[in-house]
């Protein structure tokens, strides 16, 4: 993964630079922070350009028929020069002669390298094959992600589907690796990647049967080019032809590689699943985690105790929406209920799976609606709610969300797993839509990337505990602004909160307290009704990603905490249009520099 855009790394908590001294003049101020502004979009661009697949995410075609580099060497290089361009930048410019605005772009960039140097101490710990990771992460990418208008982007993609091979060796070399210092991830994970490889081989060309879903897309793409009249019937067959050959020559080879490496590296695994305080270095590294995550120091004794906190306060509240809807059991049986009866389920078939995203799309229509009333900065791009593709679907997957490009020529998506309605009851779905879509993930991702006035890097930043903890602000928000008038929704909307509370407990428990699969699984079952296929998933989720899971609720609260403390300073001139613009217009940062920021607003408000 690439160190300097990578989702997984989280800034460590550092406060803004110390404000100007008296001296420079507002002229030399804003002349000075327009040249950084300059010199940071000229760096990130530098620094894009080392990765093709990231400038392809972004909607743009230069590298388009190049894959990113997975090699240490490419790491050792990235590194290299984002330790030379801070050095630059803190050579050429004295933050106290730049604007507050400014000031945060020169942190952040200087965090970049921090994140990048702290991650990298324990570069064989990220586990390198676990779901969704880069044998299913690349057909994915070319499907969705890498746009076909012109001929020359078809003989682009055919170029990169012969560029899987080196790819992903390359990916193989870094599991052998990792698995000569004895770091492997849990025993299920091999099972997983090792169906996910197959999925993708699966069908023609690899096989009889029907088209595999690298072959559909590619048919898609050429007949779209046909129809257009930018190709001709016999380029049109060329170009599958091709795109087969590509397949069963460089693709499904280096995919029998990858599942022939897991078949015989699973006999190392530990049978019983683990975290990764059993690792060589392991409760360094999940400290490290930790930090990196939620842009705190919290130790994982005081995330374990929170989790406690908040999962027995959000028991009361559903013990009171129990009372509401005149269940007559305990809060377990409660559960249960919620868990198997059918009222809650739309049928196993595609029309239920239609009803299921055409409800999706109503609340998204609904929220939209909405919006001016609590926001000043609304979002342009579009958004899409999509069920996930089916050679990566799982069943009880969690929802997720994909950004759009910045010019809105691609919309961000919500993606659904429905592989099995019966894992995805309908309580829940209300307020996960609005924590991937609107007011969540699309409306804050987007929102960034169209800000303007900022150097463009920070357009793209993401730190997991804004993000996340913003995502989860907003199921409440949703609330505040009308809906959820079903009190099974209201639940579904506590269970979702229930769900990042649990996971400050669990995740903790497993890789700094010991705890089993088993354990992780039952802790989570005592405390929602969440069906069991999606706890089972999510607890697996958080044994090969560690620290991620909590940030979610650490986020959520700080936000809360900084509305809370705004609304008391201000008073009447309190307006939540302008507390949300204040969080929303300087794009995903720090918790610490987040706090600054909406300080910053609070003091410039009272003096208005």
């Amino acid at each position: 993964m690439r160190l300097m855009f990578a989702t997984a790394f989280a800034a460590i908590a550092v406060a803004c630079s110390p404000a100007a001294p008296a001296g420079p003049t507002a002229e030399e101020i804003a002349k000075a922070s327009a040249d950084l502004t300059a010199y940071l979009d000229s760096e990130y661009e530098e620094g894009l350009a080392m990765s093709p697949m990231r400038l392809t995410m972004l909607g743009r075609k230069e590298q388009q028929d190049k894959l990113d580099d997975f090699s240490d060497a490419a790491t050792e290089k990235e590194l290299a020069w984002m330790r030379g361009s801070v050095a630059e930048m803190k050579a050429k410019f004295d933050p106290a002669r730049l604007d507050e605005e400014s000031k945060t772009s020169f942190d952040m960039w200087a965090l970049s390298l921090d994140q990048s140097e702290k991650a990298d101490k324990f570069r064989r710990h990220g586990y390198v094959f676990i779901r969704d990771s880069i044998p299913t992460y690349l057909p994915n990418f070319m499907i969705n992600f890498h746009e076909v208008a012109e001929k020359a982007d078809m003989e682009a993609y055919v170029v990169r589907l012969k560029a899987f091979g080196p790819a992903i060796d390359q990916v193989i070399e870094q599991a052998k690796l990792a698995a000569a210092e004895g770091i492997r991830p849990p025993l299920f994970s091999f099972d997983q990647v090792i169906g996910e490889a197959r999925n993708v081989i699966t069908g023609a060309p690899f096989s009889a049967g029907a088209d595999s879903p690298l072959l559909v897309d590619v048919k898609v793409k050429t007949k779209k080019l046909l129809d257009q009249g930018k190709i001709s019937a016999d380029e049109a067959k060329a170009f599958e032809a091709q795109a087969s050959e590509a397949m069963t020559g460089v693709i499904r080879p280096v995919y029998e590689r990858v599942i022939a490496w897991l078949e015989t590296d699973k006999a190392n695994a530990s049978p019983q699943s683990q975290g990764v305080g059993g690792l060589k270095d392991g409760a360094a590294y999940y400290n490290t985690m930790l930090e990196l995550m939620t842009t705190t120091a919290m130790t994982a004794d005081e995330i374990h105790e929170l989790g406690l906190t908040e999962v027995a306060r959000l028991r009361r509240e559903m013990e009171a929406i129990r009372e509401k809807v005149g269940f007559k059991g305990d809060l377990a049986a409660f559960f249960e209920f919620m868990r198997k009866d059918k009222q809650f389920y739309v049928p196993n078939t595609d029309e239920g799976r239609a009803a299921y995203l055409a409800k999706a799309d109503e609340y998204v229509s609904g929220a939209r609606a909405k919006l001016p009333e609590y926001f000043g900065i609304l979002p342009k791009a579009p958004l899409v709610v999509k069920r996930v593709e089916a050679f990566r679907e799982e069943p009880g997957g969690v929802q997720h969300y994909y950004p759009g490009t910045p010019d809105g020529s691609r919309p961000g998506v919500y993606y659904v797993h429905l592989s099995d309605t019966t894992a995805m009851p309908l309580w829940d779905l209300e307020s996960t839509t609005y924590h991937e879509a609107l007011p969540g993930h699309h409306m804050q991702i987007a929102i960034a990337q169209e800000l303007t006035g900022i150097p463009v890097f920070r357009t793209q930043a993401d730190y997991t505990a804004y993000s996340e903890g913003w995502g989860l602000y907003t199921e409440l928000l949703a609330k505040e602004m009308g809906f959820y008038t079903d009190p099974y929704s209201d639940m579904g909307r506590l269970n979702n909160e229930m769900w990042r509370a649990v996971r400050l407990v669990v995740d903790t428990g497993i890789h700094s307290k010991g705890w089993t699969e088993e354990q992780a699984v039952r802790y989570f079952m005592d405390n929602s009704p969440t069906p069991k296929p999606a706890i089972e998933s999510e607890i697996r989720r958080y044994f090969v990603w560690p620290g991620q899971a909590t940030a979610y609720k650490i986020g959520m609260i700080r936000i809360q905490e900084l509305r809370a403390m705004a609304q008391k300073e201000l008073g009447d001139k309190f307006t939540m249009g302008g507390f949300h613009d204040t969080v929303l217009s300087g794009g995903a940062v720090p918790l610490p520099v987040l706090e600054a920021r909406v300080k910053r607003w609070v003091e410039k408000v009272k003096a208005s």
